[in-house]
């Protein structure tokens, strides 16, 4: 079983070679057509901002996009050369607003702890066990459902994490990662400073608005539902295999094609996370040419949409619940419905 695990692993390494040409030409056809829809959602204003709107929602496609390039920076995924993942990595991050070095810190913590219950609360969707939220206090569960309440996670949850939470530096974080903080905070004052005094507050608000909650609303939701189905993996530390969380621990997210391309074939996460330095331009040809890794669990947009009750991870069944699946076991003290 090792040896196969290590044949796998082995196996997808293979594809985790950039190709300059290729990443060149994702910067050109992602970067480049986001500027000019902007522009044009821009121009709309003066006619219709239902039109403006629905540019909006196109533009807000490629902001994802810019998102993926920059992700594929911060795992030295998109160039050969470290130094040009992180100078272009920094540009795409202050575009979409995320700070480089921050936010390569914490996923890269996601992917060496990714399903492991002892290793919970650094880049990842809170969860918490059966048992713990039995024994947790009535606070800690009202703030537990809160969190998990989709109106929450996919409404507040752009808002929060993307302008609030990624502009603040950790304590005890090291200067490397603090002045990336700052540059890209300092880099977002100035862009939005002179896009407000060329063009108006509220017309930036009015087209950059929507974009970026639109295209956060996207980037959590994906990110939610790559590991939030009912047969995930969950293990304790002395149980937990690197390889069984990548296989049975993230999903195919099957999109149309459409949709695969805006969202750089991020949907191909169990690949993702067996080799993070395979580019996103690779991550459909490593699945293809590799049949072991063509049997992970397969979700598509419509049995996506199960996940949004998927509360809490059973240990006993070694499966997702609802809140409602636990009611019989809550001890009776309280008639709250937590």
């Amino acid at each position: 079983m090792a040896s196969e695990r290590s044949a796998l692993t082995k196996a997808v390494a293979a594809f985790a070679k950039p190709r300059t040409k290729s990443s060149i030409w994702q910067m050109i056809n992602t970067i480049l057509p986001f500027l000019v829809l902007w522009y044009l959602a821009y121009q709309s204003l003066a006619i219709s901002y239902w039109l403006t709107l629905g540019i909006c929602v196109v533009a807000a496609g490629f902001f994802v996009r810019i998102f993926i390039l920059f992700h594929d920076c911060c795992h030295y995924a998109f160039f050969k050369q470290r130094r040009v993942n992180a100078i272009v990595g920094t540009v795409t991050g202050i575009i979409t607003f995320f700070p480089y070095r921050g936010w390569q810190r914490d996923h890269s913590v996601h992917h060496a702890t990714s399903s492991n219950l002892d290793q919970r609360g650094t880049g990842d969707i809170w969860v918490l066990t059966v048992d713990e939220y039995i024994q947790s206090s009535f606070i800690k569960r009202f703030g537990y459902r809160l969190y998990r309440n989709p109106i929450i996670m996919f409404g507040l949850g752009p808002i929060v994490s993307f302008l609030i939470m990624n502009r603040i530096n950790k304590k005890g974080t090291k200067w490397r990662v603090r002045s990336s903080t700052y540059l890209t905070n300092a880099a977002m004052v100035v862009v939005v400073t002179i896009l407000c005094l060329t063009i108006g507050w509220k017309a930036f608000l009015l087209v950059h608005g929507p974009i970026f909650y639109i295209a956060g609303v996207i980037g959590i939701w994906l990110f939610y539902v790559q590991h939030q189905f009912e047969d995930t993996y969950f293990e304790k530390e002395d149980k937990w295999s690197y390889v069984k969380a990548a296989v049975e621990g993230s999903s195919y997210y099957k999109l149309p094609k459409i949709l695969q391309w805006v969202t750089g074939n991020i949907g191909f996460h169990h690949i993702h996370h067996l080799s993070p330095r395979v580019p996103n331009y690779f991550l459909e040809k490593a699945h293809n040419h590799i049949p072991a890794l063509q049997h992970v669990t397969t979700i598509t947009l419509r049995t996506s949409l199960q996940s949004l009750r998927f509360r809490l991870w059973d240990q006993s069944q070694n499966r997702f619940v609802g809140f409602r699946d636990i009611k019989h076991l809550l001890k009776p003290r309280t008639n709250s419905p937590l």
